[in-house]
């Protein structure tokens, strides 16, 4: 890794860095800018993937070992240009939208590289949504076409696109007409056996042809680093997710100073666990890595402590990704002890608070004394936040690090003003990370992006007068259940379709294993009674496993302010002290 990354990842100290950062002390106000002797990257991904090729052709660029893949860059480049080469062919046209529907496997990160050469949109779409989630995320951005993997353990995905586009067994591969996704036109099937209307997956990339090469060569040289690349989908307490539109530019250079923070170089190798619908494993991950030359390494479809364990012995993994369950689930592991972790060295821990007795154990048992924190979010795209690998202990337990490289971060008041260090307020950010918007989503745009640029966050943090950020707590009622946002309301206005059921609110209560889990109160209509199972039933195969409450409890009355306002902080107050629930410890 280049020199000067200590401040890559958070910086406006008052000190300047050993290693070649210039800085401005600023330690009044809680307003921080993150400076770098690296430029920002002026690149489209399929730039990036051009100089990989330049630089690093014959190394390892993705192993996936329960697929029996080992391509060096050149060898991935080369199915990455057939593939996007097969878009064409299949008439997408730049700016389309493409969803991608699948557990880790290569063929989504081909998918991933693919559509951006092609000038597509990714579509990333959650592997645990069913058929509600699934039919409005592909509506609501128009998806010309998806690529979905057959089946994961009890998730049937073509089964589930068979219910929602009945019209696809009778249709022509590529050329699909369904009612309810009229836009609808390509199903991509990754793996088998092969459905009737799906295209396999392989067949796609032999469907270019002269043509289709000469067509990729012009867009190259067309797409713009600010056109939009992807859309995550998130929501918050206002109802139906919303797509965040990032653009080449923001999620290119984002994982570009992840990797930077780690010190990542062509000889390292990160192991990657975490899922790649997310931003931890397509931009921190993948995108790093096609950067800073380093291999992708996929343990492993869906978790799994012990095979993410043996990959990281096989294959001497330098770098590890995951939320601290993950690291919790690979140290309680019985065969731990026989594995030889000496490889790695650095590696994120993000998406929850870290536990500062596990922090310790992964610094000691697993080799990995630079590990990082992170912190962040989809809107941008998503690192705000990184500790560096040299930051004491205690800072990377109690902290989310200091400001990342050409990012701006002020905490402002309830009117809008910026408060003095060490006070609590709303974080703000500005800079290249942050989104387009919200995919067809004016007015929400508008609520968290102000007209001088700023995200509103919606997360209150405290800025100390080093720059370390701590964030203390979330204006929304959002809830990080092992890593994972979940937005109540999102789960409240699924729940209001059940006939019984009255009023619902959802909030999160504290939990040792997950950092919190969702409990819902409930009232049922005047004369209907309802059970916890009847719920559970209810939200069985219709939205995310994870959304689906661990405690229901049936209330005559919700706490409420003389506003009229619910008081869910009562509500979590009383569950949690009724069944004695603590969350794991934390510095």
């Amino acid at each position: 890794m280049a020199p000067g990354l200590r401040s890559n990842m958070r910086y406006n100290v008052s000190r300047a860095s050993t290693q070649g950062e210039t800085t401005v002390p600023d330690t009044a106000n809680s307003y921080v800018c993150g400076i770098s002797d690296a430029p920002l990257l002026g690149d489209t991904i399929g730039d990036s993937l051009d100089k990989a090729v330049q630089r690093w052709g014959d190394r390892e660029a993705l192993v996936s070992p329960s697929h029996g893949v080992r391509w060096t860059w050149k060898e991935f480049a080369e199915r990455v240009d057939a593939l996007a080469a097969g878009f064409l062919a299949l008439g997408l046209e730049r700016g389309a939208r493409i969803g991608i529907w699948s557990l880790n496997r290569p063929e989504w990160t081909l998918t991933q590289f693919a559509a951006a050469r092609a000038g597509l949109i990714l579509v990333t779409i959650n592997p645990a949504y069913r058929l509600s989630e699934l039919e409005f995320a592909l509506a609501k951005v128009g998806c010309s076409a998806i690529v979905a993997a057959t089946a994961f353990k009890t998730s049937n995905y073509m089964e589930m696109l068979n219910t929602l586009l009945p019209e696809l067994a009778a249709s022509q591969p590529g050329n699909l007409r369904a009612a309810k996704l009229p836009n609808l036109r390509a199903v991509i099937q990754i793996g088998g056996p092969l459905c009737p209307g799906a295209l396999a997956f392989d067949e796609v990339a032999g469907m270019g042809g002269a043509r289709h090469r000469d067509q990729l060569a012009a867009l190259g040289k067309a797409l713009q680093f600010d056109d939009p690349v992807n859309i995550q989908f998130t929501s918050g307490t206002t109802g139906s997710p919303k797509g965040v539109t990032l653009t080449h530019h923001n999620i290119l250079n984002n994982g570009y100073f992840v990797g930077r923070a780690m010190r990542l170089t062509e000889r390292d190798r990160i192991c990657i666990p975490v899922p790649l619908y997310h931003c931890f494993g397509m931009v921190m991950g993948n995108l790093a890595a096609v950067t800073l030359g380093a291999a992708m390494v996929y343990p492993g479809e869906g978790f799994d402590p012990l095979i993410t364990l043996q990959t990281i012995e096989q294959e001497k993994c330098t770098a590890l990704y995951g939320v601290p369950t993950m690291f919790i689930a690979e140290l309680d592991h019985p065969q731990f002890a026989r594995f030889d972790l000496k490889s790695l060295r650095t590696g994120i821990m993000a998406g929850a608070p870290c536990p500062v007795e596990v922090m310790k154990r992964v610094n000691n048992e697993m080799n990995m004394g630079e590990v990082t924190i992170a912190y962040g979010m989809t809107e941008t795209s998503p690192v705000s936040f990184q500790s560096a690998v040299d930051d004491p202990l205690q800072r990377r337990v109690s902290t989310v690090g200091r400001i990342h490289p050409h990012v701006e971060v002020k905490v402002v008041d309830l009117d809008g003003k910026i408060v003095p260090r060490g006070e609590r307020g709303e974080l703000c950010t500005r800079g290249y990370s942050i989104m387009l918007g919200y995919w067809d989503e004016r007015e929400k745009t508008a609520d968290v992006l102000d007209a001088a640029g700023w995200m509103h966050t919606g997360d209150l943090a405290v800025i100390d007068s080093e720059g370390y950020c701590n964030i203390v707590g979330r204006i929304k009622d959002m809830v990080i259940r092992g890593g994972e946002n979940l937005y109540p309301r999102e789960i409240e206005e699924f729940l209001y379709r059940h006939p019984k059921i009255q009023d619902v609110q959802i909030f999160g209560v504290a939990d040792d294993r997950y950092g919190e889990e969702l409990c819902a109160w409930i009232r049922t209509r005047p004369g209907e009674t309802l059970t916890a199972e009847e719920i559970r039933a209810f939200c069985q195969g219709q939205i995310a496993h994870n959304k689906i409450p661990r405690y229901v409890e049936f209330v005559d009355e919700f706490p409420m302010t003389v506003t009229g306002k619910i008081q869910k902080f009562m509500m979590r107050d009383a569950v949690e002290a009724r069944l004695g629930l603590k969350a794991a410890k934390t510095a």
